[in-house]
């Protein structure tokens, strides 16, 4: 049974409860987790605390920056312990959790050399005046992991507040949290001090909610839905606590006539389905320019159909969906688009003889899709990709930014002054031009607009977030 770690030790939540994990290849429970609730989170929001204000917040940023690259090769040689850990934990294929696993390294290598470089700077003021101002420490940060990438999303977040000096906090999701138990087992080895890193899992009702309205907490980042989002913001506004908020999408793939459509079909199909679709950056949306809708259409139709989901073993394009919930969701996606006549122009296949009760789906590939229909502005999280055509390129910017999303867009176009005028006119976080990177990059500043959310993660401006500005005013005359 998996446990809580709450001041460098491994406990049992206080009531002793637990939950169940469930396999989603099968839907059977293969182990469980602590029940951590509020009381739990209060040990843990303490033990941060002691560790802000003793040996960890005492640290130099060189000595915090080697103990994070230190986690960061733990991590590469444990990288199949874990791959295997976020595979059984997800359902997602091998490859898509061993590169997950790659990634989580290179969080800790990047922010682990970035430690110590971060730097102030001087403003020139009255005469006899020295005036300079510092990045410090929020102090505890918490976060709320999700369980589409529970591995990626542990570094993502984790990696940049430790390197600026901060405590933290984690509440992994219920659906998927095993490597992030993992990665916490690895960062004691590493040698992370008591209280510098706790974790505690349960359900997001209880020890999520403790966690974010929590009085002892000076930063929260969250990364689900825009309803939960609002509850995030509201419980961290009680307490004045700023956070940063990455709340989903309806990313467009937009494909001009001139575009190389041999390059864009592979990536176009694998930015759906990879994660089955369960990513918030995935290519929802396929926009193509109308005088060559039918014929890329049918190149993405035909790849669609030899798509394949199956267990992680098999390896093959995607998994099962996490949970029966998502599950049903996504499949009432799909029979509605149906019942209102909206042509399915293929579908994927499941792998033979697959478990009975996994949370498998096939593939869909919808078209053309009414723009008013939810599948052209509602997150599916799913493998369910929606063809819409355009006229020209005004109509196509309309187009992209017709939703309340905006967190990625890829542009294919080998027009480069329409490259950088869709890139100026589409409202979102992340714009790829004849490539999609699906949010990837760990240098790579990412966030959203409107109901995609706010804040950035990744990139030095990770490094900014998990912390605050102070201002030093020296009267040396």
């Amino acid at each position: 049974m998996n446990k809580l770690l709450i001041d460098g030790r491994w406990v049992d939540a206080l009531d002793g409860e637990t939950i169940d994990v469930i396999d989603p290849c099968s839907g059977e429970a293969f182990t469980r987790i602590a029940r951590g609730r509020a009381a739990d989170v209060d040990l843990a929001v303490a033990a941060a605390r002691r560790a802000v204000e003793g040996a960890w917040g005492s640290m130099t940023a060189t000595e915090r920056g080697r103990i994070l690259q230190r986690l960061g090769q733990l991590i590469l040689d444990h990288g199949e312990e874990l791959a295997d850990l976020e595979a059984r934990d997800t359902g997602k294929p091998m490859s898509v959790a061993r590169a997950d696993a790659g990634a989580v390294a290179r969080y800790f290598e990047f922010y682990g050399g970035a430690a110590d470089k971060v730097h102030g700077q001087t403003i020139p003021y009255l005469s006899g005046y020295n005036v300079s101002v510092v990045r410090i420490p929020h102090g505890v940060t918490a976060h709320i992991i999700p369980w589409n990438y529970p591995a990626q999303m542990m570094g993502r977040t984790l990696a940049p507040a430790l390197a600026m000096g901060n405590a933290a906090v984690v509440k992994p999701s219920e659906d998927a949290c095993l490597t992030v138990l993992k990665l916490g087992e690895l960062a004691l080895q590493a040698g992370l001090p008591p209280g510098a890193l706790n974790i505690v899992t349960g359900y997001g009702a209880e020890a999520g909610a403790a966690l974010t309205a929590h009085p002892g907490i000076n930063f929260a980042t969250f990364t689900g839905s825009p309803e939960v989002g609002i509850q995030v913001q509201q419980a961290t506004a009680r307490n004045h606590v700023p956070c940063v908020l990455e709340l989903g999408g309806k990313s467009p793939q937009i494909v001009f006539d001139d575009a190389d459509l041999a390059k864009a079909a592979p990536i176009i199909v694998r930015a759906i389905v990879q994660n089955a679709g369960q990513t918030c950056s995935a290519g929802s949306r396929l926009l193509v320019q109308q005088s060559i809708h039918d014929r890329f259409v049918d190149i993405i139709a035909t790849r669609y159909a030899e798509l394949k989901a199956g267990t992680p073993q098999m390896d093959l394009d995607c998994g099962p969906l996490i949970n029966a919930r998502q599950r049903d969701k996504v499949q009432a996606f799909i029979a509605e688009a149906t019942a209102m006549g909206v042509p399915m122009l293929a579908q994927g296949n499941l792998a033979p003889d697959l478990p009975a009760g996994g949370y498998f789906v096939k593939p869909a590939l919808f078209g053309p899709v009414p723009r008013e229909h939810r599948l052209a502005c509602q997150e599916v999280f799913g493998p369910v990709l929606s063809v819409m055509p355009f006229s020209d390129e005004d109509d196509a910017v309309r187009l992209a930014n017709a939703t309340d999303y905006g967190l990625v867009a890829g542009v294919w176009t080998e027009n480069g002054s329409r490259q950088s005028r869709l890139a100026q006119r589409i409202a979102s976080g992340q714009v790829f031009i004849n490539c999609y990177g699906a949010g990837g990059g760990v240098e790579l500043p990412f966030g959203g607009v409107k109901k995609s959310g706010y804040g950035r993660e990744k990139g030095f401006v990770a490094l900014e977030e998990m912390s605050t500005t102070k201002t030093i005013v020296q009267h040396y005359a």
